[in-house]
């Protein structure tokens, strides 16, 4: 994989992130020796979604991330394949393994390659010692696409393209998943469409692709946090 050096670490959140700040490792004034990593489920990206050692993650997602927080969620990949329900990883030696030591703790560059990853919703924390990781990483955003050199965003569309005409994929289907990955990475609506524009949806299969997928994504939220007085 090629070296390059670390993009620069914005201060706003990222068009897929959260709308708030995560917990962050970075913030305590001691670090823990190790954290226990879990697998973050997720059935819409699972599926759809790109393998943290794909040439895919490596070509789109690379100058997105940086070469660190690139390989550490590949790293994280292969130990949750030994391990897939989970394992503790020692911070001090998985920082040296990967060539990033952790000289000046939580300002390391290895504690902000974890704190990286969170921001740009490849992992998240919970609490002070868990960290539940991706197995699978989305598309690249078109925000996030258009950091990236031209050559590699036309790359990007050539790619795209047969993924969005494959033979035998209804387009309306194949629209609706698309809708539900975006919702699903924290995109609006408002963005959502001019995505699926961007990939050539018809704006008519958009609309009703983005209806059936809002709705969707309201029902899994409402699942997961049920209202108590409704109850």
């Amino acid at each position: 994989m090629p070296h390059a050096s670390e993009p620069h670490d914005p201060t706003t959140r990222p068009s897929n992130g959260p709308s708030h700040r995560h917990p962050s490792l970075l913030t305590r004034p001691t670090l823990p020796p190790q954290v226990r990593v879990l697998p973050w489920l997720d059935p819409v990206i699972d599926h759809l979604g790109h393998d943290p050692r794909s040439r895919y993650v490596e070509h789109y997602w690379l100058g997105v991330l940086g070469p660190s927080t690139t390989w550490l969620l590949r790293r994280l990949a292969d130990r949750l394949d030994l391990e897939p329900d989970g394992f503790d990883l020692h911070l001090v030696d998985t920082a040296t393994s990967l060539g990033l030591g952790m000289k000046n703790g939580r300002h390391s560059p290895f504690m902000r390659a974890i704190d990286r990853s969170c921001q740009f919703g490849m992992a998240r924390q919970h609490g002070d010692d868990e960290l539940s990781v991706r197995r699978r990483m989305p598309h690249v955003t078109q925000g996030q696409l258009k950091r990236l050199p031209g050559p590699v965003q036309r790359a990007q569309a050539d790619w795209q393209q047969p993924q969005l005409h494959s033979a035998g994929d209804d387009a309306q289907h194949k629209a609706r998943r698309l809708a539900l990955t975006l919702l699903e990475l924290g995109e609006d609506v408002g963005a959502a469409e001019r995505q699926l524009s961007t990939w050539r949806i018809e704006p008519a299969v958009a609309h009703q692709a983005l209806e059936w997928a809002h709705s969707r994504h309201a029902e899994a939220l409402a699942a997961a946090h049920p209202d108590p007085e409704a109850a």
